[in-house]
């Protein structure tokens, strides 16, 4: 049921994505159809760097997630800055909530608010993923990853399953989908159809055995998804998907965690 980081790769994952970073840019952003853009982090390898998304709002605009925070988002990266925004946490591992800080409206689930307001290396899950070797290019030639931390990033708004995330014309429900992490969300957006998943699902291994991970959790979640009459999914990691690649991927996690002799959670 566990492996080490090494071990676990997404499916063709040299295939996803090919860009030309230039001068030590650290991030780059694709706009993408329905008002959305795709912002990474180029010099982290594939397999641990967070899809961070931004949706452009009539009122204002929404952050799904913000990396892991070792260059500064909002000083390299103007879209974020443009417009008033509020900044969602997926959930409150360290890839995914290291540039909250910066931003002064925030949102996470309630089960992992602590967690963004006092993050550690170990309740981030930095302390077990986090290493030079992540990097294809340090973000500065003393950069050490054992000295890295999250900064500390209050919630400003608490979310709950049934929530709305309102930026005028548009709106996406909050799903609370536990199994990778007690706080797990997804948002949802009925008029268009999309699904930001966070790493409820993306297109690889799905991890599961984190500290505060829960397998039972996980596999409602997923029976949860069938359900969603979505369109698009834009995940956590990877490259998005539609519904018919979502739902090989709900099959696939619920027979491998079914199968006898699995664990039915990790602690």
């Amino acid at each position: 049921m566990t492996s080490s980081p090494a071990a676990r790769r997404p499916r063709d994952a040299g295939q996803l994505f090919r860009y030309t970073v230039t001068g030590g840019k650290w991030y780059e952003t694709k706009r993408l159809d329905d008002g959305i853009t795709l912002i990474r982090e180029s010099h982290i390898k594939p397999f641990f760097r967070c899809n961070i998304w931004h949706v452009r709002g009539r009122d204002r605009d929404l952050l799904i997630d913000s990396g892991m925070g070792v260059v500064s988002l909002r000083d390299h990266v103007r879209l974020v800055c443009e417009r008033p925004l509020i900044a969602v946490a997926s959930h409150a591992h360290f890839d995914h909530i290291g540039g909250h800080h910066e931003f002064a409206e925030r949102a996470v689930h309630a089960a992992e608010a602590e967690i963004l307001a006092y993050p550690s290396r170990r309740n981030t899950v930095a302390e077990s993923w986090v290493s030079d070797e992540m990097f294809t290019l340090l973000p500065s030639p003393d950069y050490k990853a054992a000295d890295y931390e999250v900064r500390p990033a209050p919630a400003t708004r608490l979310l709950h399953a049934g929530d709305i995330i309102d930026l005028g014309d548009r709106h996406f429900e909050v799903i609370h989908l536990p199994g990778h992490s007690p706080g797990s969300i997804a948002l949802w957006e009925k008029a268009s159809g999309i699904l930001f998943s966070g790493d409820v699902v993306y297109d690889g291994e799905l991890l599961d055995n984190a500290y505060h991970s829960n397998v039972e959790h996980y596999i409602d979640s997923m029976e949860r998804l069938r359900e969603i009459p979505l369109r698009t999914v834009h995940a956590g990691h990877f490259a998005s998907f539609g519904r018919d690649r979502l739902s090989v991927l709900i099959e696939d996690y619920i027979a491998g965690r079914r199968a006898p002799g699995c664990p039915s959670a990790h602690q």
